[in-house]
C-alpha cells in the first residue's frame, strides 16, 4: 500500500507523535527517522510498530529495508512529498519508524554501590538532553535519574541526538527527584552536586568508589534543596573568561571524571 495523502490516518498519527509529548505518553510510542536510527531501535530490542519508507529508500538502503519490514507490526510506502510533510529533520532518509515506548518506569534499574549514574534535573533543551545520553552510553554510565520536569527523552529531537542511546541506556523517572537523591544519600551511595558554589574541584575528588552524578537546569543548575541533600559538592574548576559551560559539555566532562 502506498500512502500519498496527508489526511491519512496512519500519517496524521505520526504527525501527532512527532509533535505531542502528551499524545507520545498516552499512546506509549515514539518516532525515530532515519536509517541509522531505526536499524538501531531494532538492533537494541525496540518493538518496532510501523515502519513507513519511500520507494528510493528501499532501494538505496536494501539491506535495511529488509530488517526493518521483517520487524515491523506494519509497513507502509510513502511519497517523497509526503516524507517532507511530516519529517522532522531537513534532508530526511527516507524511513520514519514508530517504536513503543521502552518501559522506564517498571524496568527500572536497581542501584549498585559501585555503580555510576548521571542524575539530570530540569534539563529543558531537547539537544542537551540528547547528548547526554550520548556521552552517558560512551563513557559507561550506568544509567540516568531524570526529574519529572526534564523535556521528553522520545521527543525527536532527543531521540536523534542520543544517537540512539536512547534505545540502550537505562533510564529511571522519578517523581520526587529530591527525595530520591536523599535516599540514595542515606544508603551510602556518593552523590555529588555539580555547582559552582562552595564546591570541591573536581580534579581533588577521589571517585573510585561510584555514585551519582548531579546535573541541573541549563540556566539555574541544581535546586538548593536538591544539593542540600547530596554527600558532595563539586565543580569544574573554569579558566579564561567563560562564566559556565553548555550543560551538555559540563555533563560530559563530570561523568568521565565519575569514572575514576
Amino acid at each position: 500500500m502506498i500512502i500519498t495523502s496527508r489526511d491519512n490516518e496512519i500519517i496524521k498519527e505520526t504527525a501527532k507523535l512527532m509533535s505531542s509529548s502528551k499524545h507520545r505518553k498516552q499512546q506509549g510510542c515514539f518516532v525515530a527517522e532515519g536509517v541509522r536510527l531505526c536499524t538501531d531501535g531494532v538492533n537494541s530490542g525496540a518493538k518496532l510498530l510501523t515502519f513507513l519508507f519511500t520507494a528510493n529508500a528501499a532501494e538505496k538502503y536494501p539491506e535495511e529495508y529488509r530488517k526493518l519490514s521483517d520487524s515491523a507490526d506494519r509497513c507502509f510506502e510513502i511519497s517523497e512529498s509526503l516524507l517532507s510533510k511530516i519529517s522532522d529533520t531537513r534532508s530526511p532518509q527516507g524511513f520514519v519508524c514508530v517504536f513503543e515506548t521502552l518501559d522506564k518506569n517498571h524496568k527500572m534499574f536497581k542501584i549498585n554501590n559501585q555503580g555510576r549514574y548521571a542524575a539530570l534535573e530540569n534539563i529543558q533543551d531537547p539537544s542537551n538532553m540528547g547528548t547526554i545520553l550520548r556521552s552517558a552510553e560512551a563513557l559507561g554510565v550506568d544509567g540516568i535519574i531524570l526529574s519529572s520536569d526534564c523535556c521528553d527523552i522520545y521527543s525527536p529531537k532527543v531521540v536523534r541526538g542520543s544517537m540512539g542511546a536512547v534505545f540502550r541506556v537505562p533510564v529511571i523517572a522519578a517523581e520526587n527527584f529530591t527525595e530520591y537523591i536523599r535516599e540514595l544519600t542515606k544508603q551510602g551511595i556518593w552523590t555529588y552536586a555539580s555547582t559552582p558554589h562552595d564546591a570541591e574541584n573536581i580534579e581533588d575528588v577521589d571517585f573510585s568508589q561510584g555514585g551519582v552524578m548531579l546535573i541541573g537546569n541549563e540556566g539555574n543548575g541544581l535546586k538548593n534543596e536538591t544539593i542540600a541533600v547530596c554527600s558532595r559538592r563539586v565543580r569544574i574548576n573554569m579558566k579564561g573568561r567563560a562564566e559556565s559551560l553548555n550543560a551538555s559539555a559540563a555533563a560530559a566532562i563530570l561523568l568521565y571524571k565519575l569514572q575514576g
